[in-house]
């Protein structure tokens, strides 16, 4: 039991120090693995699994989507793309159909490793190669 709380100690610490890039990193990592999860309890005949983490799944690109900076031109292009997927997890709950999840998988994917490569290039601006820290 008590490397289980240490974890969820060290799973709640890494949200509350973390970055709002790094959260929006955390959360599109936490999309992928529910994704993968509610394909594995569909493939199993699991029903209850797969409507639970489709529900996490939906819940975190809402998330996303209250979390965009509505300023930024990117995220009047990010919008529509989050409840496209959002709708599309509806369609793969309701007809349990997996290449509709494959495909949402694809888009978040996607979004992670653009985001991924968005934090490396403001790390590098911030902190330039031979810099003094």
């Amino acid at each position: 039991m008590m490397g289980k709380n240490a974890y969820e100690t060290y799973q709640m610490n890494s949200v509350n120090t973390a970055s709002g890039s790094e959260l929006t990193l955390m959360l599109y990592n936490g999309c992928i693995k529910f994704i993968k999860q509610s394909k594995k309890d569909m493939e199993a005949g699991n029903h209850e699994g797969k409507n639970r983490n489709i529900q996490k799944t939906q819940n975190v690109i809402q998330e996303l989507m209250l979390t965009l900076n509505r300023d930024i031109p990117i995220a009047q292009e990010m919008l529509p793309l989050y409840e496209y997927m959002h709708h599309r997890l509806t369609q793969a709950n309701l007809k349990n159909e997996a290449p509709i999840l494959d495909e949402v998988l694809e888009y978040a994917v996607e979004f992670r490793d653009t985001w991924k490569q968005v934090i490396l290039l403001n790390r590098q601006r911030e902190f330039p190669e031979g810099a003094q820290i």
